[in-house]
């Protein structure tokens, strides 16, 4: 039995439909069709049935795919085993970071290493989804994790720096949008959950809220526009020079960011170094985060 039609058979079982599956392997959807088409000529069986909405697994596909799975994690380790003792410094470097601010700021720090390092190849995705680490779908991710929270037992962290929320006013149109007069608001996003429960908390001032942005940056440039007053972390509002701190809106802890990693990886070569040049970015910047991050060993080791 191939292997490359059982991971097609996995990735096909886990998004339901041909597209989302081809984009998770990096294949067109038609690879996928034909990868579990022959699977199932192979083994005789269908293994789903197709619907209109999708693909739906049948009792046979249902019964095939733990085993399928535990194929899937021993193929895993065993390249995450050969490539943790990598001592080179060349090789694919997949980097995941939940939003566009923070991971143009990676790239900044990365570019220069990557230069000076031609064999490695970068690839940076914006996402907000937590990638499976175990199963190689990234090297590092930078993710954001509550302030009592976390990183998942099987996962290396180092927590590289605090997240705090200020809030910000276009200059151009920061008299307008005094604090203290009629038309003052803050702007809200898509999620409720991302303002209200700051303003619920009583870090911020009592502005009713107006509007709902999905991303930061459509947040700033609403802010920008005038529209509003602006919740923002503060590697994104201190980092745009037509905005302004607002006085009545200093700094607010609510989370922290952190660098996360698989520990069969620690000892690659290629991701010490590329881990490493990216905690500097963060010690450096570490005023532009509100605060500086407090000393101490990375989660749960002092690993590079």
């Amino acid at each position: 039995m191939d292997w490359n039609d059982l991971r097609h058979f996995v990735a096909l079982a886990r998004n339901g439909s041909v597209r989302a599956a081809g984009a998770q392997l990096g294949v067109s959807h038609t690879t996928v069709a034909r990868r579990v088409e022959a699977l199932e000529a192979q083994l005789g069986t269908r293994l789903f049935d197709r619907h209109r909405d999708g693909y739906v697994l049948t009792a046979a596909g249902r019964r095939m795919l733990p085993a399928a799975e535990r194929v899937e994690d021993e193929v895993a380790a065993l390249g995450r085993g050969l490539v943790g003792q990598d001592a080179r410094l060349e090789g694919p470097l997949r980097l995941t970071c939940g939003d566009e601010y923070l991971a143009a700021l990676l790239l900044d720090d990365l570019a220069p290493w990557c230069a000076e390092n031609p064999g490695v190849e970068l690839t940076l995705v914006r996402d907000e989804r937590f990638f499976n680490l175990a199963k190689g779908e990234a090297d590092l991710a930078v993710r954001v994790l509550g302030s009592q929270s976390s990183p998942p037992d099987y996962l290396v962290g180092h927590r590289a720096a605090p997240l705090q929320i200020a809030g910000y006013v276009a200059r151009a149109h920061a008299d307008r949008l005094d604090p203290a007069g009629p038309a003052a608001r803050w702007l809200g996003y898509t999620d409720p959950r991302a303002i209200h429960d700051l303003l619920s908390r009583g870090a911020f001032a009592p502005l009713p809220v107006w509007g709902a942005f999905s991303t930061l940056s459509l947040a700033v440039r609403a802010a920008l526009c005038g529209l509003g007053c602006a919740l923002l972390p503060t590697y994104v509002g201190d980092l745009e020079p037509a905005l302004q701190r607002m006085p009545c809106s200093p700094p607010h802890p609510v989370a922290d960011i952190w660098l996360l990693y698989h520990p069969d990886l620690k000892s690659n070569a290629r991701l010490q170094g590329a881990r490493a040049v990216l905690r500097a970015g963060f010690a450096r910047r570490s005023a532009l985060f509100g605060l500086p991050v407090e000393p101490g060993p990375p989660w749960p080791d002092s690993a590079p």
